[in-house]
């Protein structure tokens, strides 16, 4: 074993939790408004997480050497992450599937099934019927356009080609935040991570460009993985993001970008799901 796996060892067994989370005013409502607003900043405040830091010793990939008894930094956790990545099959199936769940069990999770042609279906999203999955729409997005398979499959491998990607990339400005028409690629970074059936080297590129995002903080081992504190380019509350750095998925968030686009916000943590499956919506 390598220095860079024991990191990813260390890092994927998490310590007991200090979190010590205030319950959610409104869950519903915020979850509501997730759906009915599209990229348009965040819609609440929350609070702020207290977690212990891993100590740990490694050299990673870059050279970069943490002494004993040192926090891991957020730029060590994303390129763990970004390795994790490289390691971590695609995997195969019918459908995308994607599942999100609230802490507060009176908020049905939402689930999206999504096929290579382009079909979708969803359960659970505000307006769908309970407890059915049914045709939507809503192709999957990415910086306020529809992106396909194909499109996520020819993204750049490259870190620095990956941001100038989706800097150039036009998409339709009503549905994007200001940072995203500003360019800031933040948002469209944390969307090619978190739902969207990305492959496994543009997701290692996807991290590994975060990893250069100014201010990224890590919060230390949390359940599910590693906590991510970042600034949030809309200003206000910062992004708290769960990162598994041995799969490099995202398993919790407070700031949800769903794959078609539209974004979540609650003072609480999102649980997130993907993977491939051949099982039909249900």
């Amino acid at each position: 074993m390598d220095d860079l796996d024991t990191l990813a060892t260390l890092l994927t067994k998490p310590e007991p939790s200090t979190e010590a989370i205030t319950r959610s005013r409104n869950r519903l409502q915020d979850r509501t408004r997730g759906r009915a607003r599209r990229r348009i900043g965040w819609l609440m405040p929350g609070v702020g997480l207290a977690t212990a830091a891993a100590a740990v010793v490694a050299v990673i990939a870059t050279g970069v050497t943490t002494p004993a008894g040192a926090p891991v930094s957020g730029r060590e956790v994303l390129l763990m992450a970004a390795a994790g990545a490289e390691r971590t099959p695609q995997g195969s199936g019918t459908y995308w599937y994607v599942r999100s769940e609230w802490s507060d069990p009176e908020i049905p999770a939402m689930e999206s099934w999504t096929r290579r042609d382009g079909r979708r279906w969803t359960k659970g999203e505000p307006g769908d019927p309970p407890g059915v999955a049914v045709p939507t729409t809503l192709p999957l997005s990415l910086k306020g356009a529809k992106v396909s398979f194909e499109d996520l499959e020819g993204l750049p491998t490259d870190p620095e080609a990956l941001k100038a990607w989706i800097t150039e990339r036009k998409g339709r400005a009503d549905d994007m935040s200001r940072s995203e028409q500003r360019g800031d690629p933040l948002f469209p970074l944390l969307s090619l991570i978190s739902e969207l059936p990305t492959p496994s080297e543009v997701r290692s590129a996807a991290f590994r460009a975060l990893a250069t995002t100014p201010g990224v903080e890590s919060g230390g081992a949390v359940e599910g993985g590693q906590e991510l504190l970042i600034p949030n380019p809309e200003g206000g509350q910062e992004i708290k993001l769960v990162v598994d750095p041995e799969t490099a998925r995202v398993t919790r968030t407070n700031y949800l970008l769903s794959g078609d686009g539209n974004v979540a916000g609650t003072d609480e943590f999102i649980s997130v799901t993907t993977n491939w499956t051949d099982q039909p919506p249900r």
